[in-house]
């Protein structure tokens, strides 16, 4: 069945937990169960005739692959983060898409999917760089945290009680190098997987050219410059809670309906949103409605089939 589009585009988000959950062995074949059962909400908008773009995030995956990384120390090649950004985002673009082309096929729509490897510009000065402060990697003793900044140059810190971590720059995205490609494609109606792990981050050095560097950027705040620089309407962040909330988890919990970037930022400021949590999610969003966006709903994987009923997850929209 060929799919007519009805004018309307959106990007969608995908969280962490849509590929891997908590508490389920982390394999290839569980990964690719988790990534068809998170495609409900995407089918429903194919079917309604959106034009979409799917960003996903990547943290456990590039985990992984820094470990394997170390455990190949000395015996292969070492790998930079800024690769293992792009091989996760490769890797886990074609499970989104294999996933995605076998369920449109058995619903019989006629649309095509393709995954694009991006690179998202960063300020070689943003504060990020020499002030990092996003963990990533295994955890480590204190005695071989020092060691490993002596030999490795890591930035080593201590996360929580739990032991110590290196840390990474997580610069704000500028734009996405790829951005014009992506653009045309949606229009056209394919869907794109792009901007997977928030991107591989670049800047521009003094000749004008690309360059690679060690940092890793936060996916949903990669997906609202995506939105803006593909002209997109509507930014859909799928998460693991159905509806964002307020006074969370104390006795004057409120969850939140729809609300304006003004509240939005009012909510933000008065420390509402932790930065490990719903933090980033809702600076993305008031960046994407700032840039001309119209709506972001924040809901959960679960909500994801019903995303185009108003009553579903929180609504943030222009003043």
């Amino acid at each position: 069945m060929i799919t007519k589009l009805n004018g309307k585009s959106a990007v969608i988000a995908l969280g962490g937990n849509a590929i891997t959950q908590p508490g389920v062995e982390d394999t290839i074949a569980n990964q690719f169960a988790n990534t068809r059962q998170s495609l409900d909400g995407i089918v429903d908008l194919a079917k309604a005739g959106y034009k979409l773009a799917i960003s996903h995030g990547n943290g456990p995956q590039v985990g992984n692959a820094i470990l394997r990384v170390e455990l190949a120390r000395g015996k292969a090649p070492i790998l930079p983060l800024g690769i293992c950004v792009a091989d996760t985002g490769g890797g886990m673009g074609y499970m989104i898409e294999q996933s995605l082309q076998n369920r449109l096929r058995q619903e019989g729509l006629d649309r095509r999917v393709v995954t694009i490897i991006s690179q998202v510009i960063v300020d070689r000065n943003d504060p990020q760089i020499v002030h990092p402060t996003k963990y990533i990697g295994q955890f480590y003793t204190e005695q071989e945290a020092h060691r490993f900044a002596k030999e490795r140059n890591w930035i080593m810190k201590p996360d929580a009680n739990r032991g110590w971590r290196r840390v990474v720059p997580s610069p704000q995205p500028l734009s996405v190098v790829e951005s014009e490609t992506i653009k045309t494609l949606v229009e056209q109606g394919t869907i794109v997987v792009t901007v997977g792990g928030g991107g591989a981050p670049v800047y521009i050095d003094d000749n004008g050219n690309y360059e690679g560097l060690d940092a890793v950027i936060d996916k949903d705040l990669a997906s609202a410059v995506l939105g803006r620089d593909i002209n997109s309407e509507f930014l859909i962040i799928l998460t693991s809670v159905e509806k964002v909330a307020i006074n969370f988890g104390t006795p004057d919990e409120q969850y939140l309906d729809t609300i304006s970037i003004s509240q939005a930022r009012k909510y933000y400021d008065e420390g509402h949103f932790p930065p490990g949590s719903m933090g980033p999610k809702i600076r993305a969003a008031m960046q994407f409605i700032q840039d001309g966006g119209k709506e972001v709903i924040i809901t959960s994987i679960e909500n994801a089939g019903r995303t185009l009923d108003p009553e579903v997850g929180t609504r943030i929209r222009p003043d």
